[in-house]
Order: structure tokens, then C-alpha cells, then sequence
């Protein structure tokens, strides 16, 4: 009797397991068809390379022109430039707090990361705007400050919480028996980390990575506030940009629901979600061949 009903329980454990996975699914198909749906027109209207490539955006002019290239741009600069500062950094300060810092530093630490992890992105944006952009501007001589390397720092420090959070957690994942078998072996502390731990934690460090670009590239107000919105392709890391997310916030109050400038900020949010699926395919295939490498080796 006791057995049916552990079986019972561990059927009731899996059926509910296997609907919230499928409710997962199925929010992301519906989200995906909701952006299809509210967004196509703009393709049938502009063509999609046209709009993919295109680099006029003149939703009130006549006839009006949708081409989403400057934005596109925008945005790989600057989630690719936060991408180059927050993933060493998060990463470094991940090592220091796992392998070396005393465990009273690597409380107060981790208390203060997550304090950072709460923080509004809109006040991150304030402070960019009123701190930073003045020091970079100045020091860098520059007529405004206002710029995708600007965007990249904020986007880099507002990332960084996730990146060091989730890169502790896989060294931490490590074994212990791994650290003391290469340092009885005779390798000092930093051969360890670098040769033992860091391969051993390579599939979460991946991992932290691409949520830290991920929550680089779908951030929006703070963005907004210190890239410099201006519609062009950049050519420098100190010319200013507007990124697709900045844009679909700063338009969408304008448009007129179902009309065609409507349905390019729902074109945007297309190319946004396509983006965001690539770098998670990428991940998914780079974690596919590791765990085939390790069958391999273990075989």
C-alpha cells in the first residue's frame, strides 16, 4: 500500500514537473506569436532585407522608411563592449571570491554584488547620466560623453552582478578532491585554479557569460538615457547610438495601434527576440560538444 503510493507521488511529482516545462514552452511560442503576428506587416510592407539593412528610420516622413541596420549596430556595440569589461571582470572577481578571499571578505562581498543586483536600472541610467558621462567626457576630451561607451560601461557594471554571482557558483561546483589532488601533486595554488578549476567550471562560466550579454542586450532605460540616441551606424565607441530595445520605449507611446510605425517596433522586437534565440543556440551547442568531449574522455 505504502509502495502505490510512492508510486503515485513520484507520477504526481512528474506530471507537474512536465507542465510547468510545458507551460514554459508554451509561453514562449505565444510570446513569439504575438510578435509575429503584431509585427509581419512592416515585412510585407518594407521587405525584410530592406528592413533589416535599411539605415534611414523615418516612421513620420512620407512615405515613411524603416530600416533597422543603425539600431541593429547600436545594439551589438554596446552589449558586445559590456560583454569585453563585465565577463573578465565577473569572472576575476569570481575566482578572487571562490579561491582566495577569507570567507568573512567573501560574505560581506556577496551581500554587496546582490545589493547591486536590486538596484533599479533606471538609477544605474541616473548616475551614468550624472557621474560618469561628466568624468568621461573630460577625460577623454570629448564634445559629449553621451555615447555607446558610455552604454557599455553602465550595461558592463549592471551585468556584472550576474556574471560573478553564477561564475562563484560553478567553481564552488567543483570538486573539493580536485583542488587537493593537483596540490599534492606539487602545483602551486594558481596552477590549480587556472589548469584545475577554471576547465572544470567551464560550462557555468559559459553560461554566466551569455545571461551577462543577455541582460546587456535587453536592457532598455538605462540605456536610453546615456547612449545618445542618435540614428546612425556607429564608427567609433564614442559616437552615440540608439539600441532597438531604447527605441521600441521611446516610440511605442507615439504610434497608433495596428498602423504600419506600430508594426516596425514590433519588427524590432522580432530581430531582438531572433538575436536573443542565436546566442542561446550557440550556448546550447557549445554545451552539447563540451558534454560530448567529457563522455569521450571519460569513455
Amino acid at each position: 500500500m505504502r509502495t502505490s503510493l510512492l508510486q503515485y507521488y513520484e507520477k504526481g511529482i512528474k506530471y507537474l514537473l512536465g507542465l510547468t516545462a510545458g507551460t514554459s514552452i508554451l509561453i514562449l511560442l505565444l510570446i513569439f506569436f504575438l510578435l509575429f503576428r503584431e509585427g509581419i506587416g512592416v515585412f510585407t510592407h518594407t521587405g525584410v532585407l530592406d528592413f533589416v539593412f535599411g539605415t534611414t528610420w523615418l516612421p513620420a516622413s512620407d512615405p515613411p522608411s524603416f530600416g533597422a541596420l543603425p539600431m541593429i549596430a547600436g545594439s551589438i556595440v554596446v552589449t558586445l563592449g559590456a560583454g569585453m569589461i563585465a565577463i573578465p571582470a565577473g569572472i576575476g572577481i569570481a575566482v578572487y571570491l571562490a579561491e582566495v578571499a577569507p570567507r568573512n571578505v567573501r560574505e560581506i562581498s556577496k551581500a554587496i554584488i546582490e545589493l547591486l543586483a536590486g538596484i533599479p536600472s533606471v538609477v544605474y541610467g541616473f548616475l551614468g547620466l550624472t557621474v560618469l558621462a561628466p568624468l568621461i567626457k573630460d577625460l577623454f576630451n570629448l564634445p559629449s560623453a553621451l555615447s555607446a561607451f558610455t552604454a557599455s560601461l553602465v550595461l558592463a557594471i549592471m551585468a556584472l552582478p550576474t556574471v560573478v554571482s553564477i561564475s562563484e557558483d560553478a567553481l564552488d561546483a567543483v570538486p573539493r578532491e580536485y583542488r587537493e589532488a593537483s596540490l599534492a601533486l606539487g602545483a602551486t595554488r594558481w596552477e590549480t585554479t587556472v589548469k584545475i578549476v577554471l576547465p572544470g567550471a567551464r560550462s557555468g562560466l559559459l553560461a554566466a557569460s551569455m545571461l551577462g550579454l543577455g541582460r546587456a542586450i535587453g536592457e532598455t532605460m538605462a540605456v536610453l538615457m546615456v547612449a545618445g540616441n542618435a540614428m546612425i551606424i556607429p564608427h567609433s565607441i564614442f559616437d552615440p547610438v540608439r539600441t532597438i530595445t531604447a527605441d521600441i520605449a521611446a516610440e511605442m507611446g507615439e504610434t497608433v495601434r495596428g498602423g504600419l510605425h506600430y508594426q516596425a517596433l514590433f519588427g524590432l522586437g522580432i530581430i531582438l527576440f531572433t538575436i536573443t534565440f542565436v546566442i542561446n543556440l550557440i550556448t546550447d551547442l557549445i554545451f552539447a560538444k563540451t558534454s560530448m568531449h567529457k563522455r569521450g574522455a571519460s569513455s
